[in-house]
């Protein structure tokens, strides 16, 4: 009988062992990031301080190496919500209850909360062209910007960004490309759905990838219209004309099996860059 104790404690001991080796510690964070030349990822590392500027003046990004990097929004709440020691941070606009958003500093992430400006992690969902466009691609920027439009933005969870009145254009045919932003992307493809509805004489196409990939295309004329989740580089602005469409919060998202609700900006900054690894050390 002793024996069998004594055996059954050392398969314990061997099972946490080998669980630790593999997985790490069973409170370790799993940072989970959007990769170089995403929108989401610059305005997320800006916002938070993970981004600063070395002795030279250049921008250095500080986030951990150990971050999962994953290459759109959808991955990042798949990869959250497939593992409880994760966080990482989406589109407010695409949040579902797939995953949990934390509030920050205390204050709940909402479209209201950020009218009012008590929740202050937010940025622009910018489209770029360049100075010449096809008369479809105006078209469909007047509705877009049209109250019609802005209707759309709003109903999707954003927050409106023009004040222009009812759509009036002259709806001509052809096809244009959209492509960049995998965060702009969602409510791009509901904009494309209610101007279709009007305009049965377009086509559109719409291409999902990052926003810096956008904006090349637009620049190297691949595409009629670029989507950034972010402001324009200087380098772009050169070449590009950007319109700001809408406003779009940033969530800080985790399993929904995480107890912790709240992270206070400083928190998320040291977890992000590596300095905070163990949800005990944040534990409400």
């Amino acid at each position: 009988m002793k024996k069998n104790v004594i055996l059954v404690l050392a398969l314990i001991m061997l099972t946490i062992f080998f669980t630790g080796c593999a997985g790490g510690g069973s409170n370790d964070i799993v940072v989970v990031s959007r990769e170089d030349g995403s929108g989401t990822r610059g305005a997320f590392i800006e916002l938070f301080g993970i981004e600063e500027k070395d002795a030279n003046g250049n921008k250095i990004d500080h986030t951990t190496d150990e971050a999962t990097v994953v290459n759109s929004t959808s991955i990042v709440m798949t990869t959250v919500a497939g593992n409880k020691n994760s966080i990482g941070y989406i589109s407010l606009g695409s949040l579902n209850d797939t995953v949990k958003a934390v509030k920050i500093d205390g204050t709940e992430p909402t479209v209201e909360n950020i009218k009012n400006n008590a929740y202050k992690v937010f940025r622009p969902f910018n489209i770029a062209t360049k100075e010449d466009i096809s008369e479809l691609a105006q078209d469909f920027i007047s509705f877009i910007l049209s109250s019609d439009g802005q209707k759309v933005v709003e109903d999707n969870g954003y927050i409106a960004a023009s004040e222009e009145g009812p759509y009036s254009g002259t709806k001509p045919s052809g096809k244009i490309v959209v492509e960049g932003s995998s965060s702009v992307t969602p409510v791009m493809e509901k904009l494309k759905e209610a101007y279709l509805k009007l305009n049965t004489n377009a086509e559109i196409e719409i291409q999902s990838s990052d926003s810096t990939t956008g904006m090349n295309s637009a620049m190297e004329g691949t595409c009629d219209i670029g989507m950034a989740s972010r402001e324009l580089k200087e380098s772009e602005l050169k070449s590009l004309k950007p319109t700001v469409i809408a406003m779009d919060g940033l969530a800080v998202i985790v399993n929904k099996e995480n107890p912790v609700s709240n992270l206070t900006s400083d928190q998320i900054k040291g977890i992000f860059k590596g300095e905070i690894t163990s949800w005990n050390e944040v534990a409400e």
